[in-house]
């Protein structure tokens, strides 16, 4: 059986995601159901930025594409391995996306940029534990981009909705939760929750709508299907520019909605924004 350190350098070596073009077997967030237990969580803010994984050498998009840090700052990030979001502060997703996705990298924008760790994969114990860990390992960081996630606890469900009140009236985008006592998992789990005022979800786009009246010879529709299989379309949310150069067939994207019909299809979806490749 693996050691937690020989099962994390197992998944992300820069060696194994360059041979097979692998995803980073990260830890993804469910949405936090209503009779939540929050005396067994963590909580931070849910920040709009970039999911990116340094493997001690080199950083990593969320589906395993390389992000081309410049070499000062990666000189000053530690040969350990870190999980967190890349991000330019709220409301900043689009520029924090360009800067990111950039073949060579721009000075001025990683002046711009955070590292927002929130999670030490190679150490062992509890995310409690590995959150102390890591808060001792960045403690003093040479980069000031680097900066660790704070995690709080709550008392109650009523200063958690009152957390995530005020989080959302100041711009930011919702609430995180990792379960304490949770060893380090990859996939989809109940250890990590997502908190917001809107639900969201990914698909894949599938096919383009042509637009009619005023979106005529631009994209009307995205016809996309979710993880859960449901084919739905997608017609709101997009700027003109993104009508004229829609997220590609085969592109993930992410939507809001609210709530699912009796059917399971999601209500009033309307386009967030394309999923980082």
């Amino acid at each position: 059986m693996l050691t937690a350190g020989a099962f994390a350098a197992s998944l992300f070596s820069r060696s194994a995601l360059a041979k097979k073009g692998a995803e980073p077997a990260l830890l993804l967030a469910q949405k936090a159901p209503d009779d939540l237990d929050v005396s067994r969580y963590l909580v931070s803010e849910k920040f709009d930025g970039v999911r990116a994984y340094w493997d001690g050498q080199h950083m990593w998009t969320r589906q395993g594409q390389p992000i081309a840090v410049p070499a000062d700052i990666a000189a000053q990030l530690p040969a350990k391995a870190l999980d967190g979001e890349l991000w330019m502060g709220r409301g900043r997703f689009e520029e924090t996306s360009a800067a990111v996705r950039r073949a060579e990298p721009r000075a001025a924008e990683w002046a711009q940029l955070h590292y927002m760790v929130f999670e030490l994969p190679a150490a062992p114990g509890s995310f409690e534990q590995r959150y102390a860990a890591l808060r001792e390992l960045l403690a003093s960081p040479i980069w000031p981009g680097l900066r660790v996630v704070e995690q709080v606890r709550v008392g109650d469900r009523h200063q958690l909705d009152a957390r995530l009140a005020d989080t959302v009236r100041g711009g930011g985008e919702g609430l995180v939760l990792h379960e304490a006592s949770a060893p380090y998992l990859s996939g989809r789990s109940p250890a990590l929750l997502k908190l917001k005022p809107q639900d969201d979800d990914e698909a894949v786009v599938i096919a383009h709508e042509p637009g009619e009246g005023r979106f005529h010879g631009l994209m009307g529709a995205l016809l996309v299907r979710n993880a859960a299989g449901r084919t739905f379309r997608i017609g709101t949310g997009f700027s003109e520019a993104q009508r004229r150069s829609p997220p590609p067939v085969g592109a993930t994207i992410t939507y809001r909605y609210r709530g699912l019909t009796s059917s399971g299809l999601p209500r009033f979806a309307s386009f967030l924004r394309q999923s980082e490749s």
